[in-house]
């Protein structure tokens, strides 16, 4: 873990509403296609769902969850031709952690 880097990652307000989100997807994205195709939110979020959700451009978005997950914040998983973004909750224990202990 990179405190550095998490913190680089967490400065930007469309980022860090992307970690909220993904903290419960049920509250914030339409499960249904995911039911439709047998896969449920533990998997992640599409990065789709999450584009059209921040609504902005899905280079941004995906610059965004590239670095969100340099910094060790998410996890990424394909499935067939999608990517998947989930939280990386070890990371996220050890980063608060971290603050507790050491800020």
């Amino acid at each position: 873990m990179d405190p550095l880097l998490i913190y680089k990652a967490l400065s930007n307000e469309t980022r860090r509403q992307i970690m909220v989100w993904l903290k419960d997807p049920e509250q914030y994205f339409d499960k249904t296609p995911y039911i439709e195709h047998g896969i449920d939110f533990r998997i992640g979020v599409c990065v789709s769902d999450i584009q059209a959700k921040a609504e902005l451009a899905q280079s941004v978005v995906s610059n965004y969850l590239l670095t969100m997950q340099k910094a060790g914040l998410l996890e990424a998983e394909r499935y067939g031709k999608w990517t998947f973004y989930r939280r990386n909750e070890k990371t996220i224990q050890q980063f608060a952690e971290y603050i507790r202990t050491e800020l």
